[in-house]
């Protein structure tokens, strides 16, 4: 089952991220805290969205199996709205029961109800489970196009330019 992430999902989708950026070889790297990810996902200014996986487990319970966490992005080309898939997790256990795929569909189903033109989200190179699962549904990479990032000293120096 694949449904809105609610409020108290954000300690699970919390760990879940923490547990993709084992995954990803960062563990060091998540530095957002639960309450980070809640005014992020519920607060007055929430710009993010998710949806939780759940497995139904032998006792019938509704376990978290994994999450997609996105937001809406903007088509200069198109000028429609898109969607980038920030984060897709699915617990290794429970990886196989295509709560990937589900995930991705329902994104994909927005998409095409509110007429967004497109999908998009980063793989890492060496990820090549991951970018194989991504190809049999039909994805394409963006090999002209290289991901460039801002951060740290460097975000600050050139946010602290006048002028």
């Amino acid at each position: 089952m694949i449904r809105p992430a609610r409020p108290d999902d954000v300690p699970v989708i919390h760990r879940m991220i923490g547990e993709l950026a084992e995954y990803e070889k960062e563990p060091d790297a998540v530095t957002a805290t639960e309450e980070d990810l809640h005014l992020a996902l519920f607060g007055p200014d929430a710009a993010v969205y998710a949806h939780v996986a759940e497995h139904a487990d032998t006792d019938g319970s509704l376990v978290p199996a994994g999450f997609a966490l996105w937001f809406r992005n903007y088509s200069t080309w198109t000028g429609k709205h898109g969607i980038y898939l920030e984060d897709l997790y699915v617990r290794p256990e429970m990886r196989g029961h295509g709560y990937g795929q589900a995930l991705l569909r329902n994104l994909a189903r927005i998409c095409v109800e509110r007429g967004h033109t497109r999908l998009e989200w980063s793989v890492l190179d060496w990820n090549a489970p991951a970018i194989g699962f991504y190809e049999s549904l039909g994805s394409t990479p963006m090999d002209e196009w290289t991901v460039r990032r801002l951060d740290g000293d460097a975000l600050v120096a050139l946010g602290s330019v006048q002028g």
